[in-house]
């Protein structure tokens, strides 16, 4: 496995773990529908990202083009729900404009690996 695989899947573990703790987190402490919907997204996105380079693992051609598409997903999310986290728990944005650009990279992303899915070929 190479190294931006393992970091694609540490990554998506993290961001499991933060989804799981902003869920609780917006149950218990509050922070409204912000904090769950950055919740959801971080938990759909860490099992798409991790699915994602389990796949790219098995292809030869396309592999690159998945890994790319996680590569994406994840940091799109982490924008997306790290804005919508920080506004609901802290009540200050991010960088400007980074719920809409990170929502727009996992639209790219998700794309991107539409694409792969047409030239995949298994190694």
């Amino acid at each position: 496995m190479d190294l931006f695989s393992r970091l694609l899947l540490l990554v998506a573990g993290l961001m499991g773990a933060a989804g799981v703790a902003a869920a609780a987190a917006a149950a218990h402490v509050g922070g409204g529908e912000n904090l769950a919907t950055a919740s959801h997204f971080l938990l759909f996105d860490a099992a798409a990202v991790a699915g994602l380079v389990a796949v790219a693992l098995q292809l030869g051609r396309g592999r690159a083009a998945l890994s790319i598409a996680a590569g994406l997903i994840t940091v799109g999310g982490l924008l997306f729900s790290g804005d919508l986290a920080a506004r609901a728990l802290m009540e200050v944005k991010l960088l400007g404009g980074s719920a809409p650009f990170g929502g727009s990279l996992m639209i790219v992303g998700w794309l991107v690996a539409a694409v792969a899915a047409l030239f995949a070929k298994k190694a």
